[in-house]
C-alpha cells in the first residue's frame, strides 16, 4: 500500500481539527517578545480573551534581560529604547517604566591616539563638544545629515501608527520640494558614503562622525557604507518623533517586557511559558488555533505570530496553504545577519590609558564604541563576504551595571559587546573558528586602550547570530526580522495581514513582529498596529 503524500497528511490533520463550537480563546499570540506582549496587552484591554505562548522561560524575546551567567544579567540583542510615538507611550502606560536618558549616549574611540568623542544626550552640550573637538564644519555637517534624513524617514512612515506603509507614489508625493525628493532618491538608491561625503567630506577631520554614522546605518543590513541602498537605513536610524531620543531602561530592556506582561495579565490575559508552538492549525483556509510540541491543540479563530515572516510561514504553516507568489515573497526576505555579540562577567572596571582617561568616569565609560573609519568598514564588509574576520572589528562595549548595580554581584560588572562583520554562510565548525577569532580580536582591541581588561574577565560568552536563531527561533539570528534594506522597507515590508499586493492567505492569521512595517527597534509599533487591526476586524464582524 502506497504511503500517503505530505499533502494528504496535511489534509487529514486539517480534517481532525474542525472548528469547535466554542474555541478556547479569542486570540492566541505566538511569542512573548516585546511586540507579542504589546499586541496581547492591547487586545486583552480591548475585551478579547487572549493567550500568549512563549517557548522560553523568560519573556521579552531579543529585548530581554536574562541571567546568562549566575549572578549576572545581560541585555541580549536589544539594549536601546527607541523613541516611541506618543499614542503608544500613553496606551502602554510607559511613563511608569524606569526609562531615562543617560548623560552620554556613547563615547567613540577612533583610529589613532585621539581623545574620545562624546555623544551627549543634551543637544546644546553635544553641539558645543563637537565644535570644540571637530570644528564648526562638523557641527554644520551633522545638522545637515539630520535634516537630510527627515524626508526619507517621513516617506517610509517611520513612526506612523495604525496605518500601512505608503506606496512608492505616496512616498515620492510626501516630498515638499526638490531637495526632499533628492533626499528620498538618495536614500533609496544611494549609500551611506554618498551622504557623509556630501555633508562631512573631510576623511581625516570628520572621521569620528563619519564612522559613527556608518556603523549606525549598516548594523541592521548586510551591506557596507559604500553599498547602494545603505543610506535608507541611516535615515531610519536617525528618525525621531519630535524631540524624543534614544533612551535606556534601568534593569535592562527586560523591565519593559515585565511591565507589558503585568498590563496584559491585569486585563485578563494568560501567559504560558515553556510552550513551544509546533504548527498553526489551518482548516478551510482559516486559522483554527495552534498545536504545541507535546501534541496539545489550543483553539482560537485568530492567531497572531510574533515570529519573523520567514519562520512563521516556513515552519508553522503547511506549504500547501501558501500560494506560490506568497511563498516566493517570503523566500526573498534577506536574513544575512553578520553581527557578533560577546557577554562578559567582569571582576572590575576597565582602566583606560591616556588619552582616554575621561572614560574612567562611570558616566562617560558606560558605552564605548571602537570604530574603524567608514572606508575600513567597507573593506571589512567586503572581507566578510569572502569569509574573513575583520583584523580590527568595529564594535561597542556597554557596561549597564555602572547604572544599575543589580545586574551583577557586588563589586562585579556585566558587560556586552556588539560587533560587525562576522562572516556567515559557513559550516558550524568554521563558524566556531571564526567566532573565536572575532572574540579574540575584540578583547585585544579593548586591551590596547584598557590594558587590564583581559585580566578582568571571569567568564565570557561568544554569540554569533546563529546562537540567537537557536535561542529565539528568528531566521538566521536576524534581530531585524528582515534586514533594513530598500527591498524590505516601506511598501516592501508587510503589515499585520501581509503586503497590499500579497496578503496573508490564511484568514485570521496576523503578523506582529519586528519584520512588519514600523519595525524593527523597540518602538512597539508592529505589535500595536497588529492589535489595532485585530480589534477593528473583530468589531466589524460583531
Amino acid at each position: 500500500m502506497q504511503a500517503p503524500s505530505r499533502r494528504e497528511k496535511a489534509a487529514r490533520r486539517r480534517d481532525r481539527y474542525s472548528p469547535p463550537d466554542m474555541p478556547d480563546f479569542d486570540v492566541i499570540v505566538i511569542g512573548a517578545g516585546h511586540n507579542g506582549l504589546t499586541a496581547a496587552a492591547v487586545m486583552a484591554r480591548g475585551g478579547l480573551k487572549v493567550l500568549c505562548l512563549e517557548k522560553n522561560h523568560f519573556i521579552g524575546g531579543m529585548a530581554s534581560t536574562t541571567e546568562l551567567i549566575r549572578g549576572y544579567r545581560f541585555e541580549l540583542a536589544g539594549s536601546i529604547q527607541f523613541p516611541v510615538p506618543n499614542e503608544i507611550f500613553e496606551q502602554l502606560e510607559l511613563d511608569s517604566c524606569p526609562i531615562y536618558e543617560p548623560e552620554v549616549q556613547s563615547a567613540s574611540i577612533g583610529e589613532g591616539d585621539q581623545p574620545p568623542l562624546f555623544l551627549y544626550s543634551d543637544p546644546e552640550r553635544l553641539l558645543g563638544h563637537l565644535g570644540e573637538t571637530l570644528g564648526t564644519e562638523a557641527v554644520l555637517g551633522m545638522a545637515e545629515v539630520a535634516a537630510w534624513a527627515e524626508a526619507p524617514a517621513r516617506a517610509i512612515g517611520r513612526f506612523e501608527v495604525r496605518r500601512g506603509p505608503k506606496s512608492l507614489d505616496e512616498m515620492w508625493a510626501c516630498a515638499a520640494n526638490e531637495a526632499e525628493r533628492e533626499a528620498i532618491r538618495m536614500a533609496m538608491f544611494g549609500s551611506v558614503m554618498d551622504v557623509i561625503d556630501r555633508y562631512l567630506p573631510d576623511r581625516t577631520k570628520h572621521a569620528p562622525v563619519r564612522s559613527m554614522l556608518s556603523f549606525l546605518a549598516v548594523n541592521s543590513t548586510f551591506r557596507g557604507p559604500a553599498s547602494p541602498g545603505s543610506a535608507l537605513c541611516l535615515a531610519f536610524a536617525l528618525a525621531s518623533p519630535g524631540t524624543a531620543t534614544m533612551s535606556k531602561v534601568r534593569g535592562g530592556l527586560g523591565t519593559i517586557a515585565d511591565h507589558l506582561r503585568r498590563l496584559f495579565e491585569r486585563h485578563g490575559g494568560q501567559l504560558r511559558r515553556h510552550a513551544k508552538v509546533a504548527r498553526i492549525v489551518v482548516g478551510e483556509g482559516a486559522a483554527r488555533g495552534v498545536e504545541l510540541g507535546d501534541g496539545e491543540v489550543v483553539t482560537a479563530p485568530i492567531v497572531v505570530s510574533n515570529l519573523d515572516p520567514t519562520a512563521t510561514f516556513t515552519q508553522l504553516v503547511e506549504p500547501e496553504a501558501l500560494p506560490d507568489a506568497f511563498a516566493r515573497r517570503i523566500a526573498a526576505i534577506d536574513h544575512r545577519a553578520a553581527y557578533f555579540q560577546a557577554h562578559f562577567a567582569l571582576r572590575g572596571l576597565p582602566e583606560y590609558r591616556g588619552p582616554y582617561e575621561a572614560l574612567n568616569d562611570s558616566a562617560m565609560g558606560r558605552n564605548v564604541t571602537f570604530f574603524g573609519t567608514a572606508e575600513q568598514m567597507q573593506r571589512d564588509f567586503e572581507g566578510c563576504v569572502r569569509g574573513e574576520v575583520p583584523q580590527s572589528p568595529s564594535f561597542n562595549l556597554q557596561i549597564p551595571s555602572l547604572d544599575d548595580a543589580s545586574l551583577a554581584p557586588e563589586g562585579m560588572h556585566a558587560a556586552s559587546s556588539f560587533a560587525f562583520y562576522l562572516p556567515i554562510g559557513t559550516d558550524r565548525e568554521s563558524q566556531g573558528r571564526l567566532r573565536d577569532e572575532m572574540a579574540s580580536r575584540i578583547v585585544a582591541k579593548i586591551a590596547s586602550v584598557a590594558p587590564n581588561f583581559p585580566d578582568l574577565i571571569e567568564r565570557q560568552l561568544n554569540y554569533p547570530a546563529y546562537t540567537y536563531e537557536l535561542m529565539f527561533g528568528c531566521t538566521g539570528g536576524d534581530f531585524t526580522h528582515g534586514l533594513l534594506q530598500p527591498e524590505f522597507m516601506g511598501p516592501f515590508r508587510p503589515g499585520p495581514r501581509g503586503w497590499p499586493d500579497n496578503p496573508v492567505p490564511v484568514e485570521g492569521l496576523y503578523l506582529c513582529g519586528a519584520g512588519c512595517h514600523g519595525g524593527p527597534g523597540v518602538t512597539f509599533i508592529p505589535g500595536y498596529n497588529c492589535a489595532s487591526a485585530v480589534l477593528e476586524g473583530t468589531s466589524a464582524r460583531l
